[in-house]
């Protein structure tokens, strides 16, 4: 544990702003934060403080640091909605013990929600919103399998496999990476930009080189209510709209894909329990329909306790069984024996805090990390759910399903 942290006091200052249009379109090349669903959430840049850690104490440690950071914070804030006033992206390592995290205050933030737009400035930040040039297209991308490829990948499923009809464990989340490389260093604006165009029901992101959008909501927590979007079991569309309709209606009765989805609902409920006064779980799944899969879809409600904060929340939901497999401590061990790569902050928290402690965290799914030595190249994750009856060549052929939004994104 990092010990008691010292901070400066930072002045914050929030006031109404007139409609700036795209909140993406207001982003930096460098140095971009972000997290947009539907044209509202926040976007920003500049650091006034960050914070990195790392460890299994990583989500605690966090929360020490931002609590100091509240605690001596001078926040004027004309506006009083979520995400206004003192906020921190953040962005955590799937495994602690491998890869480390980060908490970031941005100089700058606007934000757009109820109607409402806002800028927050922090420090000597100026006011005003500069001009922007337009983002840089990819030039000369080249896609290529990371370590392990598709063959390496799908000799790891088959292991997960035999190991669950061992009885060793009923489901492992294994994933692969991509790495695209460019010609030029990549300008994160223009992948931003489709990826929000294309899922804008997603949650566009982007944090110290992470970027995406992701479907999926680990918690949202605002005045009291903590709200968690589980999602497991995929489909990948045909593009026939009359097929995928038949099928989507076949996926709420697919053994292997209602088995899947139930052990994540479970573990999303069970990692709630102890930190809620009551929970709410819908009796059945329903389809979440995505320009490229569909998926069961579970949104789980939670009353909690007074005090709890939205990063307390994601820490006891991280790892649910959507991105590690169940019993948790099993998958996590096969994860780390077969699947042969360091994730990084792919498949982690994602998402922002305020200075109240309620915030919104996603799970960083079907994106990409930019290398931090070659601005050039970044790895595409995708991710999936192993389980007894799971074949290498289907598994391999969602993930491909996964990957595709990232691809599209880099792809003029």
């Amino acid at each position: 544990m990092i010990p008691a942290p010292a901070v400066a006091a930072l002045a914050v200052r929030t006031v109404r702003l007139d409609d700036p249009g795209d909140l993406l379109a207001l982003l930096p090349e460098h140095g971009a934060l972000a997290w947009v669903s539907e044209g509202e959430g926040l976007v920003g840049w500049g650091r006034a403080a960050a914070v990195e850690v790392s460890g299994p104490d990583r989500f605690a440690d966090a929360q020490r640091w931002w609590d100091a950071v509240v605690a001596a914070g001078e926040v004027d804030d004309d506006v009083r909605l979520p995400g206004s006033g003192l906020v921190a992206f953040g962005s955590f390592a799937f495994d602690g013990d491998t890869s480390t995290s980060v908490l970031v205050v941005p100089e700058v933030v606007v934000g757009h929600r109820d109607g409402a737009w806002w800028l927050t400035t922090v420090g000597d930040a100026p006011a005003v919103l500069p001009p922007r040039a337009a983002p840089r297209r990819p030039v000369g991308l080249v896609f290529a399998d990371d370590v392990p490829d598709g063959a390496q990948w799908s000799a790891a499923v088959a292991d997960g496999v035999a190991r669950i009809e061992a009885g060793v464990l009923a489901k492992v989340v294994l994933a692969r990476a991509v790495v695209a490389t460019a010609d030029e260093p990549v300008d994160v604006r223009w992948p931003l930009g489709v990826l929000a165009r294309d899922y804008p029901a997603c949650w566009t992101f982007s944090v110290d080189g992470l970027l995406g959008a992701t479907p999926e909501v680990l918690v949202r927590l605002r005045d009291g209510v903590a709200t968690s979007r589980v999602l497991a079991g995929t489909l990948r569309r045909s593009g026939d709209s009359n097929e995928d309709l038949r099928r989507g209606g076949n996926l709420p009765r697919s053994i292997k894909d209602v088995e899947e989805h139930g052990y994540a609902v479970r573990s999303v409920a069970d990692s709630l329990a102890p930190h809620s006064t009551s929970i709410e779980v819908p009796a059945a799944p329903f389809v979440l329909e995505l320009p490229n899969v569909m998926h069961l879809a579970t949104d789980v409600t939670a009353t909690v306790a007074p005090g709890t904060t939205s990063l307390a929340l994601a820490e006891a939901l991280h790892p649910s069984a959507a991105v590690c497999g169940t019993p948790t401590d099993t998958a996590l061990a096969v994860i780390r024996e077969v699947e042969g790569m360091d994730r990084g902050r792919y498949a982690g928290p994602v998402g922002w805090t305020g200075a109240s402690g309620d915030g919104e965290w996603g799970i960083a799914l079907r994106c990409a990390a930019v290398d931090q030595d070659d601005p050039r190249r970044l790895r595409l994750f995708a991710g999936c759910g192993i389980v007894g009856g799971s074949t290498p060549a289907a598994e391999l052929a969602e993930s491909n399903a996964k990957l595709v939004p990232m691809r599209s994104a880099l792809t003029p």
